[in-house]
């Protein structure tokens, strides 16, 4: 079958059953702006844009700084978004073009505050970043509808190429949405920093990664044996210990071996409403290695779980998977909801499973030991259709590779990978759409955009 009629069979799937990639007006409301009532202005901080969720919702990111126009696809240098990530002040990061920047194996570092990345202005098809990642060391950052996929680069096994798609490292007030983070050879999306910084609990969360929200995100296709220094390493995210104010909603995981999330000691988080498909032998796991806590008392996780779906898939080992794995010598205190987790053909998984035997314990809690109040879950039977129709970048307007993606998971196929090789490799890297950014078209405040036609999508350069 050609990629062609492959596409239209997987948009014809997605027009009867309400699943990918289908442009409506309805499926804009997320993105487009809701003005608020003057008075709840004056009252309240404004969210970072509608919808947004978790400790992290109110960072203002990069608004009321400049607007920072990317006008190439190059790696760095003048109208690349290397300079742009890299200028100082608050700043808006807009594209005036659409296309695949690769990084050539130079990671992307965030490190000044106050910015938004805002994927969403970039012409039809949108920014892939290819061969790199991006670290944010910084505060009150705001990424929306870019994909990541760093891929093995042409390294050789085991070399040493560890790349996340996006890691946090010892910052607060991110959040990542709407983003496509794929083929990474460490994590796809981590929080992480310094494990112990000072001397108390308190100074330990507030030196590593805090106020984390990674929403709506496709995190997906880690590769197993590839390019990282410890051999096999398909892993979704890492959520490194002590991370506390932490969100993670709306997500799909797909073929990651393991870690999806993993929460190492101490974290203290919160998973609601993700769809997680074809993991290996553990998905939601929790583990303080008590060899990483030597001197220091251990700290009792924190993790509440809430309508979020678990299914096993063609590379899942049968009978070897639980909804949550506990290892390591620290315990955690946990509150469940409404979770559901099933094997390939929809019978009941347990909840709970163990995989070393060190004597940490889950105590269960008959309320949620950590929430964000503004929080309200979606059923657990609604996750698939909603999870499936809106996360990662630009839904309206989905790459080939996420759309054959959604459409796996949507049928129970597909299989975790060695090498990008294997589903079609990168994309590849031409001349740019360009489209000029007009900043009438959006509320700067949210970057949202006024119109649903301002969002550009394939039928617009078709004239359709």
């Amino acid at each position: 079958m050609t990629p062609a009629r492959l596409l239209a069979g997987v948009l014809a799937l997605a027009l009867t059953t309400g699943l990918p990639g289908v442009a409506s007006a309805q499926m804009f409301d997320w993105l487009r702006s809701k003005p608020e009532p003057a008075a709840a202005q004056a009252e309240a901080p404004l969210a970072a844009f509608p919808g947004a969720l978790g400790w992290a919702s109110q960072t203002p990111g990069g608004r009321g700084g400049r607007i920072i126009r990317v006008t190439n696809l190059d790696s760095e240098g003048p109208g690349s978004l290397r300079e742009a990530i890299e200028a100082e002040g608050p700043r808006i990061v807009v594209f005036e073009v659409g296309g695949v920047i690769d990084l050539n194996r130079k990671t992307l570092k965030l490190t000044n505050p106050y910015i938004t990345i805002a994927g969403q202005t970039a012409p039809s098809p949108g920014i892939t970043l290819i061969r790199g990642g991006m670290d944010i060391g910084g505060h009150d950052v705001v990424v929306q509808h870019i994909r990541i996929r760093p891929g093995s680069a042409g390294q050789e096994w085991m070399s040493g190429w560890d790349e996340d798609s996006i890691s946090t490292q010892s910052a607060y007030n991110v959040i990542v949405d709407h983003c496509s983070l794929e083929w990474g050879t460490d994590e796809n999306l981590s929080a992480s920093g310094p494990r112990f910084t000072g001397s108390t609990p308190e100074e330990w969360r507030a030196g590593t990664s805090h106020n984390i929200t990674f929403s709506n995100n496709v995190i997906a296709e880690s590769l197993a044996y590839s390019s990282h220094s410890k051999g096999e390493h398909s892993k979704g995210s890492l959520i490194h210990d002590n991370v506390s104010g932490l969100l993670i909603v709306g997500n799909l995981y797909a073929h990651n071996y393991e870690r999806s999330p993993l929460f190492k000691g101490g974290v203290h988080g919160v998973i609601v409403n993700n769809l997680i498909y074809n993991p290996g032998p553990r998905a939601i796991h929790y583990n303080l290695a008590p060899e990483e806590w030597l001197n220091h008392p251990y700290e009792v996780g924190k993790m509440t779980a809430i309508g979020n779906v678990l299914r096993a898939g063609p590379s899942t080992p049968s009978d070897h998977l639980a909804f949550l794995m506990i290892g390591g010598a620290g315990d955690l205190q946990f509150y469940g909801r409404d979770n559901i987790a099933v094997d390939q053909v929809g019978d009941p998984i347990r909840m709970f499973g163990r995989y070393t035997t060190a004597p940490a314990r889950i105590i269960e809690t008959r309320s949620p030991p950590v929430w964000w109040e503004g929080l309200t879950p979606i059923p657990a039977e609604q996750v698939q259709v909603s999870v499936l129709s809106q996360a990662g970048a630009r839904p309206w307007d989905r790459d080939m590779r996420d759309v054959l993606l959604i459409a796996e998971v949507a049928e129970g196929r597909g299989e975790i990978i060695d090498n990008e090789r294997e589903v079609g490799g990168y994309p590849a890297v031409g001349e740019p759409t360009r489209k000029a950014f007009n900043p009438d078209d959006w509320d700067l405040r949210f970057m949202t955009p006024l119109r649903d036609e301002v969002l550009d999508r394939p039928a617009h350069r078709r004239g359709t």
